[in-house]
């Protein structure tokens, strides 16, 4: 099989071309030794794709020093009956399941999932204790803290979260929800496309004391109604991230731009990219991100398996060495790993 067959439906998560992605030239791994935290990776099983501790170490074993990781929401295995509000502890008690048997040491060195981060309605306001205490009891240990996706846009072809409207980060409920958030001691994983970082940035200023990590680079769009437009696109991303920037709980995960940002088509592709295509694709961004946060508030993360529509995990993380190939010792442990304990407070 030498090509896929369809244009991408960016913006939708499908099940990876295997035969597609062995296509993908081997690369030797660079800097093998680097100690990574994958700062956000998922776990599931859907009708057409499964993805659990099995699939998730045949990518993790493929040559990168991945030490442990932070599973991050994907509606997976929520209750099926009880309280609404309760149904999505159900994931973090199967996380919890996955990483402790991979804390038995029989799955290898990696500390899969050392860190939960679940789905809890912030609108509920102060009612979410409730469920946030549910999670915490449940994780083991390792949660850490919640994604409420406030990402939404205008247009039916860029594909919403679970949300009506732009401007959620804005309502009064989902605030008293994030100050119950704040009091137990969890951090918010915000992810929002780009026009909406104006929101985060509000929210950042008031909330000081809230950890916020900013993930997928602040979902830049390129596709639908934003096909063909990073010159326009670019500096206006730039100037609200320069204004995060300016809020000190603030971090930023780097990765997650394969199917939002659609710099290139997978889906037609005959072969997969190199991690040199990748990092010329991803790189001004990623790179703006470092020189405004520094690397003390940066971490990669491979979104896996959404990014193997793409590319391969050995390549993707090589793609992420070589945007970061001018940084220090001291800036790679960082951006890599160092960054990651301290945003998700891991051992």
């Amino acid at each position: 099989m030498s090509e896929t067959t369809q244009p991408t439906p960016f913006g939708r998560s499908n099940p990876p071309n295997e035969a597609w992605l062995g296509q993908q030239p081997t690369e030797p791994i660079l800097e093998p030794d680097l100690p990574i935290i994958d700062t956000h990776h998922h776990l599931w099983q859907r009708p057409n794709h499964r993805y659990l501790l099995d699939e998730l170490l045949a990518d993790f074993n493929t040559g990168h020093n991945i030490v442990a990781s932070v599973f991050a929401e994907c509606h997976s295995m929520y209750r099926a009956d009880g309280p609404e509000a309760l149904r999505p502890v159900g994931e973090t008690e199967f996380v919890a399941g996955v990483a402790a048997m991979s804390a038995s040491g029989l799955y290898g060195p990696t500390r899969v999932a050392a860190g939960i981060v679940g789905f809890a309605d912030l609108t509920l306001g102060d009612r979410v204790e409730e469920v946030l205490t549910a999670h915490i009891q449940a994780s083991g240990g390792r949660f850490r803290g919640v994604r409420h996706s406030a990402a939404w846009d205008a247009s039916p072809v860029i594909g919403n979260s679970r949300v009506d409207g732009p401007h959620l980060l804005q309502q009064a409920d989902f605030r008293a929800g994030l100050a119950r958030l704040t009091a137990l001691g969890l951090s918010l994983d915000a992810w929002v496309f780009h026009p909406q970082l104006a929101d985060v940035v509000e929210l950042a200023r008031a909330f000081p004391a809230t950890t916020i990590i900013l993930g997928h680079v602040g979902g830049v769009l390129g596709y639908g109604p934003y096909a063909g437009k990073s010159a326009e696109i670019f500096p206006i991303w730039k100037a609200r991230m320069t204004e995060l920037a300016a809020c000190p709980n603030v971090f930023v995960k780097l990765g997650g731009m394969m199917m939002r940002l659609a710099a290139f088509d997978y889906g037609t592709a005959p072969v997969p990219p190199t991690s040199e295509q990748l990092a010329g694709y991803w790189r001004p961004y990623m790179e703006t991100c470092i020189a405004l946060f520094g690397a003390e508030r940066c971490t990669f993360e491979s979104n896996f398996p959404v990014e193997k529509m793409g590319t391969g995990f050995a390549v993707l993380w090589n793609a992420f060495k070589r945007i970061a190939a001018s940084a220090s010792a001291t800036e790679k442990l960082a951006l890599f790993s160092g960054t990651a304990r301290r945003a998700y407070r891991l051992p």
